[in-house]
């Protein structure tokens, strides 16, 4: 663990860019990490040096011939993180963008019959599913969340299933309330009435905080914006089955057979990606005795879940003689002040105070958080709660304790 360990935590600290200032405020602590964590320095690195490459892939020369196999070792670290065996894996515009692709794909190429999704869902994949339903005439059947915690179980999903079931989704994490769901239990509950379903999953939120295992999940699809998995904007990853890349996709007349790619992608986008999956294989070597790089990988994700789980009890319960933002007079914690599937997040209201001048308050003191408001993309959590608008504060395994100590120190000043 390395929550007390301060020889590790500099050391992990010390791999990130603009750990603890912004390049336009100064000194700051960054709690906004939901919104696009932390940039790794050798991700900085790797995109300077390929953005002077002008060199396409698929040609006869030795610039050319590297960049294929820079891509082929980024497929295979990607299919190593991931752990997923088979499947295609690919880099697009944005995880929306390939949000949008693998559903329609999905909802088009299906028999006729209906689309599942839940009402807890970021419009990624929500409003994804429900346009390509529209337009494939197919009803869509939307599974309610539970507003108390913020999660939707595989009960929920089970009590409105049918085997006209053809394509369903689901959201790993919540990147309101920070609360995970429970993605093999909802898979098993969809393929006990519709075994044939097409399965897509949104991990965006889920893939810095915890443990992703593809191979245990039997979907058919999984996408993540690498922004936020201390990599950079610019591109998002999608992970297809096989079956679901049988379905016609849109590709070149006449090109390879099975290409989601459409045109040249940025070798440096998947170049970054190896930089973070070596990111996590030295991390698991700090906290474990494993070898393995699989091995190692899940170490890491053990232990930054630990970590941040002992970051968010603080947040919480308090530390030292510090009190914790559930023992806030008026406050209000989303997803319930108690709730083992949270993951690195706490989003709270505070009855004296509006979302907006908390986050402007913390920011003048340097400590960076924000506000989700009830719009298109948070009003499917708030709006239920009666709620305009909360706090988010979202950490990862590089926020330290000192860290947590200044916003409580500084939310007692605020809510007094």
């Amino acid at each position: 663990m390395f929550t007390e360990d301060t020889k590790l935590m500099t050391a992990i600290r010390d791999r990130f860019a603009h750990v603890d200032s912004c390049p336009f405020q100064g000194p700051r602590v960054f709690f906004e990490n939901a919104g696009g964590a932390l940039t790794l320095n050798t991700v900085v690195e790797t995109s300077t040096k390929f953005a002077a490459i002008p060199d396409n892939q698929g040609r006869d020369n030795p610039a050319s011939h590297a960049l294929v196999d820079i891509i082929k070792q980024a497929r295979a670290d990607m299919a190593l993180f991931f752990n997923a065996p088979d499947g295609q894996f690919f880099v697009g515009e944005s995880g929306t963008e390939l949000s949008f692709r693998l559903i329609r794909t999905a909802v088009m190429g299906s028999a006729p019959g209906a689309v599942i999704g839940s009402t807890v869902e970021h419009p990624a994949s929500r409003s994804a599913a429900q346009h390509w339903a529209d337009v494939a005439g197919k009803p869509y059947i939307s599974v309610p969340h539970d507003n108390a915690t913020g999660q939707v179980t595989p009960d929920a999903y089970a009590a409105l299933m049918t085997p006209e079931v053809r394509v369903a989704t689901i959201l790993h994490t919540s990147p309101v309330t920070g609360i995970a769901n429970d993605v093999a239990g909802i898979s098993a509950a969809i393929r006990a009435i519709a075994p044939d379903a097409y399965i897509f999953v949104d991990g965006i939120q889920h893939a810095s905080h915890g443990h992703i295992d593809i191979a245990s999940y039997d979907i058919d699809g999984y996408v993540i914006s690498p922004y936020k998995l201390f990599s950079r904007h610019g591109y998002g990853i999608a992970w297809a089955s096989e079956r679901l890349t049988a379905l016609p996709i849109e590709t070149l007349a006449n090109g390879p057979a099975g290409n989601w790619e459409m045109g040249t992608r940025d070798t440096g986008a998947y170049a970054t990606f190896s930089d973070v999956v070596r990111y996590f294989d030295w991390l698991g070597s700090q906290v474990s005795d494993a070898t393995a790089p699989r091995a190692r990988i899940e170490a890491a994700a053990a232990a930054i879940h630990d970590h941040e789980q002992q970051l968010t009890n603080a947040l919480l319960f308090g530390t030292g003689n510090l009190a914790g933002l559930a023992d806030l007079a008026g406050v209000t914690i989303l997803g319930g002040t108690d709730n083992p599937d949270r993951e690195g997040l706490v989003s709270f209201t505070l009855d004296a105070m509006p979302a907006a001048d908390i986050v402007a308050q913390l920011n003048a003191q340097g400590i960076r958080t924000h506000v989700r408001k009830a719009d298109h993309y948070s009003g499917n959590i708030l709006t239920p709660l009666g709620l305009d608008a909360a706090v988010r504060v979202s950490l990862c395994h590089y926020n330290s304790m000192d860290e947590v100590r200044a916003l409580l120190t500084a939310m007692k000043d605020i809510a007094a």
